[in-house]
């Protein structure tokens, strides 16, 4: 009988090592190394069944018939609509709301005249009848099935033929042949080759749940996300109302898409104008506030950058961000503190984008960098819109999309924008005064 070979694969990163080791040496994480089986390796064996490749210019082009989500913002985020066969992923925080969202889509495709099938691993059928009636998500079309064995749940699947498929989640399902515990790398790989196969084979768009680590990376092996037609991040703190569905794949549509929904006691509720509804808490007069112009896929989002600069209790100064860059926001300080002249070497600065959205777009450099200014100074900045990517030389460099910002910006009844010069303008739009500088310092001057 021939001996059984096993390797080590580390849980958090999948990294493979042939002897068990405290410590993985590629993500450095301790006690992740799992003792697998090796599955024999034969050799290349020619199939019977003959297949002949065909020119691209042969395959008919197909239009895509997508099934609408019901829910207008995650049909945006995903491209027009879920397609069917596609295998889509999304992950987030524990408690966000990944399955109130799942279950309020459902109902929607359910009433739609859709069949739906809503696998869980994590809940009982009970616990979801009861979500399902304070949410008023309750239809017929609606099927639960609480079960972990993955292989029972796809063949009740298959006979049941449902147009919508959801794994909640992928962490807790198992396949019965491997000796893999549930959750681990091999699992996971397993179960979602599988989902996809039966997804493609029965044209049933697929959602599956997938947990997230500390670091806000879904768990198992990076693997899992190129497995997938699309992956979809719900985020938002838990202290705050509102909630984030964002895409960072997507096969069937453009990347980096996002929604906005506000959790409330009977669920999710989509918000249709974002930058409205982040600027309705903001003071006009603040020293210290700024609002700027972020793309976040196709969609403009007039943000409120808020900075606070003080004297520090202490040798070292404190700086904090939230919502933003911490490395660019110690980036604008140097440039104003080095080009500008400003004494901000022994005050701590504080950067919070309101509203719990998170910014990583150079555009919002120069109202970051004018808040600060503001703030440090004690003066309000007038009101406009700031957008612009600020160089190491303290030069306003050009943004994409301009055009679509400043429309944004009038459309919310702002008057006026600063804006890198340089770069064209579009014509005229009424209402708008547009301001263009070529440095910091011609921003400073047209602000106050």
């Amino acid at each position: 009988m021939p001996k059984v070979k096993t390797r080590y694969v580390c849980q958090m990163c999948g990294h493979v090592e042939v002897k068990w080791m405290g410590r993985c040496p590629a993500c450095g994480e301790w006690n992740t190394l799992v003792e697998e089986e090796v599955a024999p390796s034969g050799r290349f064996a020619p199939s019977k069944a003959r297949v002949v490749p065909k020119p691209i210019v042969s395959i008919p082009a197909q239009a895509e018939n997508r099934l609408s989500t019901g829910l207008s913002e995650c049909d945006f985020v995903l491209g027009g609509g879920v397609v069917p066969g596609s295998l889509v992923l999304i992950g987030g925080d524990p408690g966000i709301g990944k399955s109130t969202l799942l279950l309020q889509v459902s109902h929607a495709i359910a009433k739609n005249g859709h069949r739906v099938l809503y696998i869980s691993g994590e809940e009982s059928a009970t616990q979801i009848r009861l979500r399902a009636e304070r949410l008023g998500t309750v239809h017929g079309e609606l099927y639960v099935l609480a079960e972990t064995d993955l292989d029972a749940a796809l063949e009740a699947a298959v006979e049941l033929k449902p147009q919508f498929l959801i794994v909640d989640s992928i962490q807790t399902v198992f396949r019965p042949g491997l000796a893999s515990a549930p959750g681990s790398v091999a699992q996971v790989r397993e179960c979602t080759g599988l989902l996809l196969r039966v997804a493609k084979a029965e044209s049933m768009a697929t959602f599956i749940v997938g947990h997230v680590t500390k670091d806000g990376a879904i768990a198992g092996p990076r693997m899992l996300e190129h497995m997938v037609d699309a992956v979809l991040y719900f985020e938002g703190d838990r202290h705050h109302m509102y909630r984030v569905l964002r895409a960072v794949k997507n096969r069937f549509g453009s990347t980096n898409e996002l929604a906005v929904f506000e959790m409330r006691d009977d669920g999710l509720r989509e918000i249709s104008n974002p930058s409205e509804l982040f600027l309705s808490e903001r003071r006009e007069v603040a020293p210290g506030s700024a609002v700027v112009c972020a793309m976040e896929g196709r969609r403009p989002l007039l943000l409120e950058v808020q900075a606070l600069v003080a004297s520090t209790s202490f040798g070292t100064p404190r700086r904090m961000t939230t919502g933003a860059d911490l490395q660019r926001m110690n980036m604008l300080l140097a440039v104003l503190e080095r080009r500008l002249g400003m004494q901000l070497g022994s005050c701590d600065a504080y950067v919070n984008i309101a509203g719990g959205v998170r910014v990583e777009e150079p555009a919002a450099d120069l109202g970051i960098a004018l808040a600060l200014v503001a703030s440090h100074r004690d003066r309000p900045l007038r009101p406009g819109v700031y957008i612009g990517e600020v160089g190491l030389t303290a030069e306003v460099r050009a943004v994409t999309r301009l055009a679509e910002r400043i429309r944004e910006a009038r459309k919310l009844g702002f008057h006026r924008c600063i804006v890198p010069a340089g770069q064209s303008v579009p014509e005229a739009v009424p209402g708008m005064e547009i301001v263009q500088v070529r440095s910091v310092q011609d921003a400073i001057d047209q602000a106050f």
